[in-house]
């Protein structure tokens, strides 16, 4: 999943770290290509045990995790939702989304398409003219496919530094979208853009994609990104612990607090209060687990799109050639990314970070069994990043696939 370092804003060599661990995990057993290899669902004690685990290897403060298998939820937690605090997490606290927004974003985008005032070939500067341009950026070749698939080649500029002193002094500022774009086009761009019926083309993860893609749903409707995913997406599915926060730093109703261990520091940073407009479309929003869970549910369920512009967002491409080489198997669709199962078939969801806090989504093909992982307290460091991640991958899935059958 979009593992970053230290911020939102270092999606791309975040991926590579995902894909390393997994690279280097056992391999799986040889199993049924459909998922029918499945076993049966972990009890609450299991998954409680399972989840405690995880927290030890990984080093967090404080897990959550809901499991669904049909209509059937499992819920459990370990840590501390406030360090030092000794009370635990507690079922159905808000926390942010991060990059899970990317998906609330490509559904938006892909809704437009289907009402036929987008085009998945629809190029940035028809749309956005003079936006992305300069230092070798060409928005005239580069369309709302790549900018939901990350192959426009666009640099991942990121405004937040690497310390504990760059994040307590940007922590509170307002970025928004066109200069956080001017400031990713400013760099050359890392590859030219992919064309659509390229298999395996360049790709790198960057936020700027949906920055520019949020530019357009407000550019097409007229009203802002986060107001368009409020009425076509939370409010028809009543997400109520689901919003966009613009510039409160806070986080309403009942959360965790987030960590962040930086380079060099050895003490932790408390990271839950920060203006996020920075990260706009590509990962502002604040969520729930129940919510995350309805919101995938009824998109894989084609409640939120018609078939073909599901299909488009389900048709993946490698994550990029040195990923494909040490795990071919991550790929990415449209605001979607999708990884095997140790049981057969694949998961399909997106993941999340930000200083201090991590999100994981999973969700079987058939839709029948989902996962949604919340973690505070990351520490720095491929390491540390390393650890953390084969051990959420691991209880990914065990939440999925269940106990093998006797």
């Amino acid at each position: 999943m979009s593992v970053e370092r230290t911020s939102l804003m270092r999606g791309a060599a975040a991926v590579a770290v995902t894909c390393a661990v997994l690279a280097g995990a056992p391999a799986a057993p040889a199993v049924p290509a459909d998922g029918s290899g499945a076993g049966t669902p972990l009890t609450r004690t299991d998954l409680r045990r399972e989840l405690e685990r995880t927290l030890r290897e990984a080093g967090y403060i404080g897990m959550s995790v809901e499991v669904r298998d049909g209509r059937r939820r499992t819920w459990a937690s370990a840590g501390e939702a406030r360090l030092g605090g000794g009370r635990p997490v507690a079922r159905g606290e808000r926390f942010r989304a991060a990059s899970v927004t990317k998906t609330f974003t490509a559904t938006v985008v892909l809704q437009l398409v289907a009402e036929g005032r987008l085009s998945l070939d629809d190029t940035v500067d028809h749309l956005l003219p003079g936006v992305v341009s300069g230092n070798g950026n060409d928005g005239s070749r580069i369309t709302l496919r790549n900018l939901l698939q990350h192959t426009s080649g666009l640099y991942n500029y990121g405004p937040t530094g690497d310390t504990a002193a760059d994040f307590e002094r940007t922590r509170y500022d307002h970025l928004d979208a066109e200069e956080s774009v001017a400031r990713a086009v400013a760099h050359r761009p890392d590859f030219p853009p992919a064309s659509a019926d390229d298999p395996e083309p360049d790709w790198n993860y960057s936020n700027p994609n949906y920055l520019v893609a949020g530019m357009v749903v407000e550019k097409v409707t007229g009203r802002s990104w986060a107001e368009e995913v409020r009425d076509r997406i939370v409010r028809p599915l009543g997400l109520r612990d689901t919003y966009e926060p613009g510039d409160d730093p806070r986080i309403h109703g009942p959360h965790a607090r987030t960590y962040q261990r930086f380079p060099g520091s050895a003490e932790w940073t408390d990271t839950t209060e920060r203006n996020m407009s920075m990260a706009s479309a590509a990962g502002s929003l604040i969520s729930g687990e129940r919510d995350l869970d309805r919101f995938f549910t009824a998109l894989f369920d084609g409640r939120l799109l018609p078939p073909a512009q599901l299909a488009e967002m389900r048709r993946t491409v490698p994550a990029s050639a040195e990923i494909r080489q040490a795990f071919p198997a991550l790929d990415y669709g449209l605001g979607l990314m999708r990884q095997p199962l140790a049981c057969g078939g694949h998961r399909w969801g997106h993941g999340g970070d930000l200083e201090g806090a991590t999100v994981r989504t999973g969700f079987t093909e058939d839709g029948r069994r989902s996962v949604v992982i919340t973690a505070t307290g990351k520490r720095s460091g491929d390491e540390h990043l390393l650890r953390a991640e084969r051990a959420v991958q691991r209880l990914t899935d065990l939440a999925l696939c269940g106990r093998p059958r006797s």
